[in-house]
């Protein structure tokens, strides 16, 4: 597995929103990496903090090679210039420590807010797109599961998201630093998805009242309704700032929908009351140069990384424990795949001993021992099963053996060589998506 990106902790959110893709755009990317030759499985995950592709190599296929087609793709979606113009803001995991980082990301342990909880079903959307779209099937999907499976052990077993935050609740901790008491302000919420959702959710009945646009009337009346608010669609946008005064905003859009032209106009109209934005949007919502107009302030979700590692302090030792299950997750996993990396040629070895008896059986049946009846044969085909198992059983055991030290790469070779399994068999079993009983 490869995993190449970028995140809130490498590249500031004006190079992020260079790579984010909504809905549509996804698909038309996860078309150009299964298009991409040595692309074997991906999954395409964008959120306001990251956008990742991960990705599972044709069988034939070098990392060199992965790595490169992965970042041609993601080059002509940023419309960068060059492959060169990325390697400052790629990270690139490969193999244990791909997968190490899938389980980190699924578990919010990678989060600008460790503990939150929207990352996990961030995840489990790419994911769902992902096959969907016929793009994840094997190797990929099956570490992808288990990903699940980790996240939802840490939250099980570790206090890590009680009493967290999410982007929102922080933006609104900012709201109420700045004006302090909110029952004397109106909160706008720009877009009516998840994220708006969750401010609402922190605002709770402090805010003096709640107002929701978004370009779906529908959805906006469904959110304002839940918290007694009053809804409109983004045709009232100007009229809806000259009443707020803070605005969260958090829609897909791509590009400013609040610009400095509409909030100096906006401005003109409040008598130097102040409005306050906070753009929890990747891209952004609002146009950077609207900070610099008087009596106005915007928070992006970079300027909310201090106010995250002020809450993170308290949950320091959560991280341990579930760095620690994260550490004993991917131990279990490796085994596995070890465990499934032999046994093609274990169920080979078996094929191939089990079909020179037969076919010995079969020669003998045909010619000195064809008086035999019905119940003898039956008989001899029991007799060859069992010896298949009694020859097969001290290679299987040591092939296994290897496979838990990790050493198995020259027995296998051996006994491929020795036995002539040019084309072993194939029929691992899928990975459990829950842990192994002895980690229980």
């Amino acid at each position: 597995m490869i995993v190449v990106g970028l995140s809130h902790k490498n590249a500031p959110v004006e190079v992020r929103e260079r790579f984010a893709a909504g809905k549509d755009q996804e698909v038309e990317l996860l078309d150009a990496l299964k298009n991409a030759g040595p692309v074997g499985e991906c999954v395409f995950l964008s959120t306001c903090n990251r956008v990742e592709v991960l990705v599972a190599p044709k069988p034939d296929a070098s990392p060199k090679e992965v790595s490169a087609a992965v970042r041609e793709v993601l080059r002509r979606h940023s419309g960068a210039a060059s492959a060169a113009e990325l390697d400052g803001w790629l990270y690139e995991r490969r193999g244990d420590d791909a997968v190490r980082h899938l389980f980190r990301v699924a578990a919010s342990l990678d989060s600008m807010v460790v503990g939150e909880p929207q990352i996990l079903g961030q995840v489990k959307d790419a994911f769902e797109t992902a096959v969907r779209h016929g793009t994840v099937r094997g190797p990929l999907e099956r570490c992808v599961s288990r990903a699940f499976s980790v996240a939802k052990r840490i939250r099980t077993e570790t206090a890590l998201g009680v009493g967290t935050v999410s982007i929102s609740s922080v933006a609104v901790d900012l709201a109420r630093g700045i004006f302090g008491s909110l029952d004397a302000s109106t909160v706008l919420l720009v877009g009516a998805g998840e994220m708006a959702e969750a401010a609402c959710r922190s605002l709770g009945k402090d805010a003096k009242s709640i107002r929701v646009t978004n370009r779906s009337f529908e959805r906006a009346a469904t959110l304002a309704r839940e918290f007694g608010g009053v809804a409109s669609t983004l045709d009232a946008l100007e009229a809806e700032l000259s009443l707020a005064d803070v605005v969260v905003t958090s829609t897909g859009a791509t590009n400013y929908i609040v610009t400095a032209e509409l909030v100096r106009r906006v401005m003109k109209t409040r008598r130097g009351r102040t409005l306050f934005f906070v753009d929890i949007s990747v891209p952004r919502n609002v146009d950077p140069e609207v900070h610099g107009i008087d009596n106005v302030y915007v928070f992006d979700v970079d300027d909310l990384e201090a106010q995250v590692k002020e809450g993170m302090r308290a949950r320091s030792q959560e991280v341990i424990r579930a760095e620690a299950i994260v550490d004993e997750e991917l131990a279990a996993f490796r085994a596995w795949q070890r465990s499934a990396d032999v046994k093609p040629v274990v169920l080979a070895l078996r094929a191939k001993v089990k079909g020179a008896l037969a076919a010995e059986l079969d020669r003998s049946l045909a010619g000195k021992l064809k008086h035999l009846g019905d119940a003898e044969k039956a008989a001899l085909v029991q007799l060859i099963e069992g010896a298949t198992n009694r020859i097969c059983h001290a290679p299987t055991t040591r092939l296994k053996d290897a496979a838990s030290a990790g050493d198995a790469d020259v027995l296998v070779a051996s006994v491929v060589e020795l036995f002539e399994l040019s084309e072993p068999a194939t029929g691992a079993e899928p990975v459990p998506t829950e842990r192994p009983a002895r980690l229980h």
